[in-house]
């Protein structure tokens, strides 16, 4: 029988660690041609979301919207690839997860201000409805990243976990 799996790597004083997780998620494969977070499918789909947003959204806003919504929308619509990014690049699993947690936010954040766009007649729902379907799929596998990392969640057991770090608590004397 042939399993899918997936590499988790990560490198800790310069030493590389790689974790085998099996099963595969659907919808989570690696593309081996990419490395880092470019080979991270749900990144390059919020990427591919962000864009399209970008390009094909905001231009039809009016222009006494550029610092207003627009700007609200650019900006929720680029963090979740952001959050996402900067997840995968934290150390632990459980900060992992907490990006993950504010790119759906951000991800819930767009798709209120597209509601708005298309109620203030801004964008039609036709226009939209491409759009629409994006956030439906990009919600379920950024559920699914994180069902999976929890899965694979390793806490205290991860390197270095036992080592605390302590600031010294003397003043800066500004």
């Amino acid at each position: 029988m042939n399993e899918c799996y997936s590499l988790i790597g990560y490198s800790v004083l310069g030493i590389r660690y790689s974790v085998k997780v099996l099963p595969l998620m659907e919808g989570m494969e690696m593309d081996d041609s990419k490395t880092g977070i470019e080979s991270l499918e749900i990144w390059q789909m919020a990427i591919r979301f962000s864009v399209d947003v970008c390009k094909l959204i905001l231009p039809k806003f009016p222009p006494e919207e550029k610092w207003g919504l627009t700007s609200q929308l650019r900006r929720s619509v680029q963090s979740i690839p952001a959050n996402i990014a900067e997840g995968y690049g934290r150390y632990y699993y459980t900060e992992t997860v907490r990006f993950c947690y504010i790119a759906r936010g951000s991800l819930e954040e767009t798709y209120s201000h597209l509601v708005m766009a298309v109620r203030l007649g801004y964008v039609s729902e036709v226009e939209t409805k491409a759009i629409f379907s994006e956030i439906v799929r990009l919600r379920q596998m950024i559920n699914g990243y994180i069902a999976f990392l929890k899965r694979i969640k390793r806490g205290d057991k991860e390197p270095g976990a036992a080592s605390q770090v302590r600031e010294s608590h003397f003043g800066y004397g500004f």
